[in-house]
């Protein structure tokens, strides 16, 4: 599957960069990538769908790969740089996938432009505005997790940048109880290329946000929903994972036993079959 590059200019400064592959030849599928990565997240997910006649989106969001931050846009939002990518690309009705806060992204949009999404995959996804107050279950994280945290705060404090991506690939590529390297490989060092730049882009963790409540709305999603999430991922966040499911109502929830917060790396044939599962339940007329 031949991969087309393409820009949609937002600013002056700023065009975001995608790539698309199987153009026109079947319903058209948005992959959004998590906070420490990047669009080639999903090269191998990319590959493994190939001759399945899907229309593949993957775009890296501002600070991320090949999109620049700009510091003096302090207005816009990853939402509205999603649909304008949509226009762009003539896109009216799309299958979405997300990971982590690429899941946010995604039910963002499917809770304010319903008629815009046909179904979404989330992948560890988050929800924006989420929280633990007035929830039953506390967010505590154990003692694994808290290790891990604490010496990533502190490398980021001293500026370590190398220390910092050692750190991150154990927490979200390995999954912080397991054994620091359980993912080797291509996979670890693509983690490690997206990461490293992610922190050398240094665009705030708030910047682009939404401000929308989403996590006190998730009843009111009504496209299919598959919820996805690795049990190898931090282990106070699984049942979270659970817990978003149930508040969307209808969604399908998947476990992948053998992976952590970023399966599209350490599980992509998964992933690809996931995807397929999330087109099948779309209402996209070529889904079906």
């Amino acid at each position: 599957m031949v991969a087309e590059p393409f820009t949609v200019a937002r600013t002056d400064r700023v065009a975001l960069h995608g790539e698309r592959a199987g153009r026109g030849t079947g319903p058209v599928v948005v992959l959004l990538h998590a906070n420490v990565a990047d669009r080639r997240a999903y090269r191998d997910v990319v590959r493994l769908l190939d001759g399945d006649g899907l229309d593949l989106i993957a775009y890296d969001r501002r600070g991320f790969g090949e999109t620049p931050f700009d510091r003096e846009d302090e207005g816009f939002t990853h939402l509205a740089d999603l649909v304008a990518l949509l226009d762009d690309q003539g896109v009216d009705r799309a299958v979405l996938v997300g990971n982590s806060m690429g899941g946010a992204l995604a039910l963002d949009l499917a809770a304010t432009a319903p008629d815009r999404v046909a179904s979404v995959l989330l992948l560890s996804g988050g929800v924006s505005g989420m929280t633990d107050e007035g929830e039953e279950t506390p967010y505590e994280l154990d003692p694994a997790t808290a290790q891990v945290f604490g010496a990533l705060e502190r490398a980021e404090q001293d500026g370590d940048i190398g220390e910092q991506v050692r750190l991150e690939l154990h927490l979200w590529l390995d999954g912080p109880a397991q054994p620091e390297g359980r993912v080797q490989g291509e996979a670890r060092e693509l983690a490690a290329a997206m990461n490293r730049r992610v922190l050398d882009i240094g665009a705030p963790d708030s910047a682009g946000d939404s401000g929308l409540d989403t996590w006190h709305a998730l009843g009111s999603v009504r496209v299919p929903v598959v919820a996805a999430w690795g049990a190898l991922d931090v282990p106070a966040d699984l049942p979270w994972y659970e817990r978003i499911a149930e508040g969307l109502g209808d969604a399908v929830p998947r476990v992948l036993p053998d992976s952590a917060h970023l399966p599209s790396l350490d599980a992509p044939e998964v992933v690809a079959e996931l995807i397929r599962e999330t087109v099948r339940r779309s209402d996209h007329p070529k889904a079906n």
